[in-house]
């Protein structure tokens, strides 16, 4: 890339970074005080919609009694969030380090800043929700915990923010679909509208990142980052339903987990959530050889 076209990108990136920016000065909020903790939990309300559990439609489902069905979707609900939260710790990880490397005095470094308090009250808020429903912090498996790890390492550019769109896009449409169902728990549904408000910022800059990043890469560079962000997005993905929860109504956690996997219901949640973040990423060339192996394990596809 030329120095002038290099040039007028970094400057594009500032004017994408200062109004969002400006968006993020005029509506933010803090969980803290913009939701009630105390409030009690209804006890006619469920965590998520029964066709949006991973066992739905399976045997194990209609084995399962209503109230069994409704416990395992609070401890899906806190499972997603407790991996919303790891995966933002790590979406922080790569933001600073792409501080690190900036002038901290222009738009896009502070937008990073801006990004990263975001994260730190999301994943506060998501903690106190896990704790508040009475579910233990789940997270990814240990193995997959360990992984991730590496991700500001092996990951930077349009598989890096990529990536943190597939978790961020995935979640948002379930939030969505939540935040305005009264079937739903008034804490969940809380908890979603301010997520989904903050996070349409993160969007429109981690799409803008990934959009300019692409018009810079070799043909090799571009083999790389379609094999990393499909990696990723795979673990991801997989790794929203711990195992764990299956034993929080007496399923044995290694049947749960295969039941899921094997679930054609399951798969078409996931390739749902997925349907507006997928088509970017192809538009975008991200969506290729040699990851797509990786991509239709991840159900994003529809492909099992």
């Amino acid at each position: 890339m030329s120095a002038p076209t290099a040039d007028r990108h970094a400057a594009d990136r500032h004017v994408t970074a200062a109004r969002l920016l400006k968006s993020s000065a005029k509506k933010s909020y803090d969980p803290a005080v913009d939701i009630d903790w105390d409030a009690p939990l209804p006890a006619d309300k469920i965590w998520v919609p029964e066709h949006r559990v991973s066992l739905y439609g399976t045997e194990l489902w209609e084995r399962m009694t209503p109230e069994q069905r409704v416990e395992l979707g609070k401890h899906e609900a806190c499972s997603v969030a407790s991996v919303g939260l790891w995966f933002e710790v790590l979406l922080m990880q790569r933001l600073l380090k792409d501080f690190y490397a900036e002038d901290p005095t222009t738009p896009r470094a502070q937008f990073a800043l801006t990004e990263v308090a975001d994260e730190c009250r999301h994943s506060q808020m998501f903690a106190r929700m896990v704790h508040t429903a009475g579910v233990e912090p789940y997270g990814p498996r240990e193995s997959i915990r360990r992984l991730g790890k590496l991700f500001s390492v092996v990951s930077w550019g349009p598989a890096a923010y990529g990536a943190i769109l597939v978790a961020e896009e995935v979640l948002d449409r379930l939030q969505r679909e939540q935040a305005e169902d009264e079937r739903i728990q008034p804490l969940m549904r809380q908890v979603n509208r301010i997520h989904i408000m903050e996070e349409a910022r993160h969007v429109s800059f981690a799409r803008d990142e990934v959009t300019r990043g692409m018009a810079q890469l070799s043909r090799a560079e571009l083999a790389y980052q379609r094999f990393v962000i499909a990696y990723i997005s795979m673990f991801v993905v997989r790794s929203l339903i711990n195992p764990r929860v299956y034993a929080a109504v007496g399923i044995d956690p290694a049947e749960g987990r295969r039941a899921a996997l094997g679930n054609p219901h399951h798969h078409e949640m996931i390739r749902w959530a997925g349907e507006k973040i997928m088509p970017f990423l192809d538009q975008a060339g991200l969506v290729g050889r040699p990851g797509m192996t990786w991509w239709r394990r991840s159900f994003l596809l529809g492909e099992s």
